[in-house]
């Protein structure tokens, strides 16, 4: 079955701001809460598929290479399988619902609506990571040591001592939750809050472990080695799951975000998926052509320029710019002719030019495959 378009999905627009493409998934999210539509399989379908749309309409990368491309740009987000868990939907889109279940953030619920627990999440650790236009090209292998927070050593992550254990929370007899009913002129109300002796968790820690207070975790440090895919671009991210910060309690640990920063060639300019080089030559090249060598990013190349070549002639060789994220066709390396007029000559040189300058060939008189400045730019962009 076809995918829905992510716009049509969440009710929104192209020009949507993110705030308004955040509002119309809470809006989504809660009309086919599971919760609110039990063994509803079509309401599930639309929640997972709302979920979808927005953690792509939601992520600038990713909404403009679905702008461009579409489903295939962005590929497969992995949310209409039958075999996702809810929570962690809830965990992904903790910006949404602050990290609580949507009926938690919205209703005053606790931290185990409808008999599920909700586990602590670390927090997510970003970084900048510099990348060549070499690297890029090939993409690369990085290695980088970062400060963040372990699990702790002493008590690995549990935040109880050594021989120490848990026993189930005497407030709310287990459950993680406390409910509270209240009479109104309606009848009686029932709400529900996380509480606040074990924090939902359900269970008390004994001992508390010493090294970390009972917390779980300490701060420390780590070298981690990740790839850079070829074809990133200046301010993607890239996440790698699990190896943020590390939760209290024995959690999920948080993500590391990569946010690439791309550093600028001396020669070479980038322009997309092509790459583009500024070539001066002579007068003399120019008129008589020649053959020159020019850098590419992989090394060298040998170009001919011809006999009678006019400044701003563009060249292209094919396949040798960078590559695309999600693609395999590279760009090409782009080379703008550029002659150079002299700016100082020597009492010879000057009489050389005066006795040429009056010479039919040194002339202007540009033919109809001589094109100006503005129809090369259209060819290049039509």
């Amino acid at each position: 079955m076809a995918k829905r378009d992510y716009y049509e999905v969440l009710g929104v627009d192209k020009n949507s701001t993110e705030m308004e493409i955040k509002k119309a998934y809470r809006q989504m999210a809660l009309k086919y809460h599971p919760d609110k539509n039990p063994d509803n399989k079509e309401a599930e379908d639309k929640f997972k598929e709302a979920a979808e749309a927005y953690d792509v309409l939601s992520n600038p990368d990713k909404k403009r290479k679905y702008d461009q491309f579409g489903h295939q740009g962005v590929g497969s987000q992995g949310f209409e399988s039958g075999n996702v868990n809810m929570d962690d939907i809830f965990s992904h889109f903790g910006d949404i619902f602050g990290g609580q279940h949507p009926f938690e953030s919205f209703f005053g619920g606790g931290g185990n609506q409808g008999g599920r627990r909700y586990v602590n999440k670390g927090s997510n650790i970003r970084i900048k990571v510099k990348v060549t236009l070499q690297e890029i090209a090939t993409g690369v292998e990085k290695k980088i040591k970062i400060n963040k927070l372990n699990a702790c050593k002493e008590c690995k992550g549990t935040g109880a001592d050594k021989g120490s254990s848990f026993q189930t929370c005497k407030t709310c007899k287990g459950s993680g939750q406390i409910r509270r009913v209240t009479n109104t002129i309606l009848g009686q109300m029932q709400t529900t809050s996380t509480c606040p002796t074990c924090n939902g968790e359900g269970q008390e820690i004994i001992n508390r472990c010493k090294n970390c207070n009972g917390t779980g975790v300490e701060k420390g440090e780590e070298m981690l080695t990740f790839n850079i895919p070829p074809g990133v671009a200046d301010g993607m991210q890239l996440s790698i799951n699990g190896k943020g910060n590390a939760a209290e309690h024995g959690g999920i640990p948080g993500d590391l975000i990569i946010a690439i920063e791309e550093i600028e060639d001396p020669q070479l300019q980038r322009d997309g998926n092509n790459v583009l080089y500024e070539l001066y030559i002579s007068m003399a090249d120019a008129a008589l052509g020649c053959s020159l060598e020019i850098p590419t990013i992989d090394g060298k190349a040998k170009i001919k320029i011809d006999a009678g070549t006019q400044s701003g002639k563009m060249l292209r060789l094919k396949g040798k710019g960078l590559p695309p994220v999600n693609g395999y066709q590279k760009g090409d390396l782009m080379v703008n002719i550029n002659i150079w007029t002299p700016q100082s000559l020597s009492h010879e040189e000057k009489a050389i030019m005066e006795k040429l300058k009056n010479s039919e060939n040194f002339k202007p008189n540009p033919g109809k495959r001589d094109k100006g400045f503005f129809d090369r730019m259209r060819d290049i962009f039509s």
